[in-house]
């Protein structure tokens, strides 16, 4: 598969040519790779106007992934916020009710107050914030007990700690209610190269984001915007213009390398894929064969429920980073470890090293207080665009929740923009350690 953007940076940067145009360091600079950084100079194209090398890639891509995909340089955070304007447009923006999972990641949360959205938000059950089980029969009875259809559904799958939804019979329910079904595939981008694709798009989704930096080798920020190919042409021929509307004018072009040559890697990727994930299996059968208890049903990720070996996951993540071990996201209950090819045998051999040396002690006994749905006071745009102030959790009572400061990862909001913030949320902030909350003053 050819790599048109590589190809094209490679060959400008030997022409040697005397730079007038952007960026400021001419090609030149402290870090060693400023050659390679250009802007939009004749035929380089143009990310949201492409017809050139940068159409030619994301036709690649395309053809990878089998829908029509789309390049961001600025993660999936930018994807949700165009999926999320493209389905409102599609239904006329007449209807702004949007279902979502309850563990949406905060960039939905911002999407959602810009595009002034009004959200029926779906719990399902489950005793964590992160992850929610939720099932096609649940998406069934919401259906069946609304008011009004949203115009969408949105959903996040993966989650953080690697649980699944069963995106096929969900998608199936949405397309007998002729609802939309938009998934947050932001760290799954490579379900599609398993034996049996479990990719959102050959599920059935409409339309999905991944984050290709997440799981694939591309440069941090790169992701795609998945469109269903038998999707109405209203949503191809938008697309660029809704990515346009959220994104920076100055798209990396070292993020869009990375994209590009990910799709000549992503060829011959799936026989690789598949040997690399029995080495993974292993890893986790050793795991539990120490007395690890494992969740999640993820390929590539590996979360421990920290509680059941008698630790904080705090604890196990501060003993591992000892070891030089970094985990991709820890709590109170769970650490989870997001392996990919590109670790080696070495890396997975330490880990098991490492997991096996700890003692395992008393289970933790302790759990997260029972969810409750707050009560919405406000809309999440009007919360979202009021003057708010942080103010120290415990003082928090009785106050409206103003835009979320919860930092990444897992970016995952427990109390959402304009809620009221009672004693429960309260009791939750506190125990995942959050001090300080924003609330609408």
């Amino acid at each position: 598969m050819n790599t048109p953007i590589c190809d094209f940076v490679k060959n400008y940067i030997s022409q040697k040519n005397e730079r007038l145009h952007m960026p400021g360091h001419k090609g030149c600079g402290l870090l060693g790779f400023e050659q390679f950084d250009i802007t939009e100079i004749a035929g380089a194209d143009s990310l949201y106007e492409a017809n050139g090398i940068i159409k030619q890639s994301e036709q690649n891509a395309s053809a990878l992934f089998g829908s029509d995909t789309f390049y961001s340089t600025e993660g999936s955070s930018h994807c949700i916020r165009a999926m999320l304007y493209l389905a409102m447009s599609f239904c006329g923006n007449k209807n702004r009710l949007i279902a979502a999972g309850r563990n949406a990641h905060k960039s939905f949360l911002t999407a959602a107050a810009l595009l002034d959205l009004d959200i029926d938000w779906l719990c399902g059950s489950g005793e964590n914030y992160l992850s929610l089980n939720f099932s096609a029969e649940d998406m069934e009875d919401y259906f069946k007990s609304a008011d009004t259809l949203p115009f969408a559904v949105y959903l996040t799958s993966p989650d953080y700690l690697g649980n699944r939804l069963d995106i096929k019979k969900i998608s199936e329910v949405c397309r007998r209610y002729n609802v939309l079904l938009l998934i947050d595939n932001a760290h799954g981008a490579y379900l599609k190269f398993l034996q049996n694709s479990q990719h959102p798009i050959d599920l059935g989704a409409d339309l999905c984001c991944d984050s290709a930096h997440k799981t694939l080798p591309v440069l941090t920020g790169g992701a795609y915007l998945h469109i269903k190919n038998s999707l109405h042409p209203f949503f191809k021929s938008n697309a660029k213009q809704a990515l346009a509307m959220f994104g920076s004018t100055s798209p990396s072009y070292l993020i869009l390398q990375s994209l590009d040559m990910a799709n000549k890697y992503l060829y011959g990727y799936k026989e690789n894929l598949a040997a690399f994930i029995k080495k993974v299996e292993k890893l986790k059968k050793a795991l539990e064969d120490y007395g690890y208890t494992l969740i999640g049903s993820e390929p590539l990720k590996i979360t421990i429920l920290t509680s059941a070996y008698g630790y904080n996951g705090t604890e196990i993540a501060e003993y591992m980073q000892n070891s030089g071990l970094i985990a991709e996201f820890f709590d109170a209950d769970f650490i989870t470890l997001m392996l990919t090819p590109e670790n080696s045998d070495d890396c997975l051999s330490e880990i098991s090293d490492v997991l096996k040396n700890l003692p395992k002690k008393e289970r933790i006994k302790s759990t997260p207080p029972s969810f409750t749905l707050p009560t919405k006071k406000i809309s999440v745009s009007k919360a979202a665009f009021s003057q708010s102030e942080i103010v120290k959790t415990q003082n928090a009572l009785g106050r409206i929740a103003a835009l979320p400061t919860v930092g990444c990862p897992p970016a995952v909001p427990i109390v959402m923009s304009g809620e009221l913030i009672d004693q429960n949320v309260i009791n939750t902030l506190e125990y995942y350690g959050i001090k300080e909350t924003a609330v609408v003053i």
